[in-house]
């Protein structure tokens, strides 16, 4: 009898050591994809100044259609790859995707911001100095919830891969989480927004 109390108590721990072990993991892959869910907003809100400031633009810039017409296409990229890496942030192919698209949006944005210094009355447009200063903020959101979101996926890829959680994280399919990483060294740093 006490043998089979010994075994029962011995199954019993070994359950309860699975389930906290399996709810660790849920519990970190639920908190990467939060702090993702912090980029998305910041993200968005960056996708969603990006038309105004090249409609301010526009009227001063009359003759650079060209680079315009460049920061619109990255946008709509960088916001097709946003969307794909929120379906699914664990994903790394999304977030590969989502990386790159936004460091060529940074790109387009910095040359559309190097251009406007060749024109005095746009740097003194009211309108473009306040969406100059949003965009600016909401640069420093983003670079604030992208740390956010790669501290989370380090302790949730770390819980994934470290003896003995690994072997619940195998069995039950959890899966590695990609960093939102910035590809160019240039792009490392928000872009420079000076009226």
């Amino acid at each position: 009898m006490a043998w089979l109390i010994g075994v029962l108590v011995f199954a019993g721990l070994l359950v309860a050591w699975f389930a906290s072990m399996y709810n660790g993991l849920v519990n970190l892959r639920n908190r990467f994809k939060n702090a993702f869910a912090q980029i998305d907003v910041q993200l968005k809100r960056r996708h969603d100044l990006i038309p105004n400031l090249v409609e301010t633009a526009k009227a001063f810039m009359a003759h650079e259609r060209e680079t315009l017409e460049a920061v619109i296409t990255a946008r709509n990229s960088a916001a097709g790859a946003l969307q794909r890496a929120a379906a699914d942030p664990g994903n790394a192919k999304a977030m590969q995707g989502l990386s790159s698209a936004e460091a060529g949006l940074s790109g387009v944005l910095g040359r559309l911001f190097a251009l406007a210094e060749a024109y005095p009355d746009l740097k003194s447009n009211q309108n473009m100095m306040q969406l100059s200063e949003e965009l600016s903020t909401t640069e420093n959101k983003i670079a604030f919830a992208r740390q956010a979101y790669n501290d989370a996926v380090m302790r949730y890829n770390n819980k994934c891969e470290m003896v003995p959680s690994n072997i619940v994280a195998n069995m039950f399919g959890f899966q590695r989480a990609e960093f939102f990483e910035v590809e160019l060294e240039a792009e490392r740093e928000p872009v420079k927004v000076q009226f």
